[in-house]
């Protein structure tokens, strides 16, 4: 079934931010009519209700997929292999299966192990958008507007599955981009997942230092800025690492490499170099902003 030929029961594995936030702009679009949620929380699940994310509730994953048109797969990638093996005996025929895991490629290898019999309907995806709320009350509607979704379909996925994903994403209001699943990871180790593991290990530097705690006292905005993303929940973002771990070490032996570089200009007090290497990153930083300004407004 396609959404333009009526009101599709979505189920959401793993009511949050992402999830939630997928099935009330749906929910407005008039693209669902019944949105049944999973989790094992039962006072999540409760709220869930009570504040119109989902119409019903279930602990069992399998149970609730035996009439799904659609299911999203919003629980973090470490617990997917649980969730497919799962669903796999009772997925109808017809379902799509998607998910909104940071990595892709692991995500694909999990479909191909556990739904192998349905990947004609699955079509991998990443929303691009976060934030540092969780849980069904992290849901709001608006929260895909105008923002980036990346869909990696397996070379078995049927056109009308990603056609389908594709609509759906597009009636949240966002803009969907397609790629590989490699593509996807490499792209994403660079901009998001190296510069999580840089900022943890810088403030972890810190916290081993002497007089760490005296550094503390006087970090301000600067470090507020570079380390904001250091608050993010350590689980994840380990399973993030360990999963694109191939692409992350690329990453971190290229940034390794610009870092020694660094500190011979520093060493050598070769101003000039230090000049233009800073020069080069504002003038690419503010290119980037103004575009990211004129893509977001």
């Amino acid at each position: 079934m396609q959404a333009g030929e009526g009101k599709l029961t979505l189920v959401v594995i793993g009511v949050g931010l992402i999830g939630g936030s997928f099935a009330l702009a749906l929910k407005r679009a008039g693209k669902v009519g019944r949105v049944i949620g999973v989790g094992r929380s039962a006072a999540n699940l409760e709220r869930a209700i009570e504040l119109g994310v989902i119409d019903e509730a279930s602990h069992s994953a399998a149970d609730a997929v035996r009439h799904a048109d659609i299911v999203l797969v919003a629980t973090p990638v470490g617990q997917m292999a649980r969730v497919f093996a799962d669903i796999a005996p009772q997925l109808p025929a017809h379902c799509v299966v998607t998910d909104g895991g940071s990595t892709k490629s692991d995500v694909v290898a999990l479909m191909r192990a556990h739904l192998a019999g349905h990947l004609a309907q699955c079509v991998p995806a990443h929303p691009i958008a976060g934030s540092d709320l969780s849980g069904a009350v992290a849901a709001q509607y608006g929260l895909y507007d105008n923002r980036r979704i990346v869909v990696t379909p397996l070379p078995e996925t049927a056109a009308t599955a990603a056609a389908l994903v594709r609509e759906l994403w597009q009636a949240c209001g966002a803009r969907v981009y397609e790629m590989s699943a490699a593509e996807h990871d490499a792209v994403f180790a660079t901009v998001s997942h190296l510069p999580h593991l840089l900022a943890f290990a810088y403030v972890d530097m810190i916290v081993a230092k002497q007089d760490g705690e005296r550094c503390f006292d006087f970090a301000a905005t600067g470090f507020r800025d570079f380390t904001r993303i250091a608050g993010s929940h350590p689980e994840m973002w380990r399973d993030i690492a360990l999963a694109n771990r191939d692409a992350l070490l690329a990453e971190l032996d290229g940034y390794r490499a610009a870092l020694d570089s660094l500190r011979d200009e520093l060493a050598s007090g070769d101003a000039a170099a230090l000049t233009a290497r800073f020069e080069r990153a504002r003038e690419a930083r503010h290119g980037w902003h103004q575009k990211f300004l004129r893509g977001n407004s």
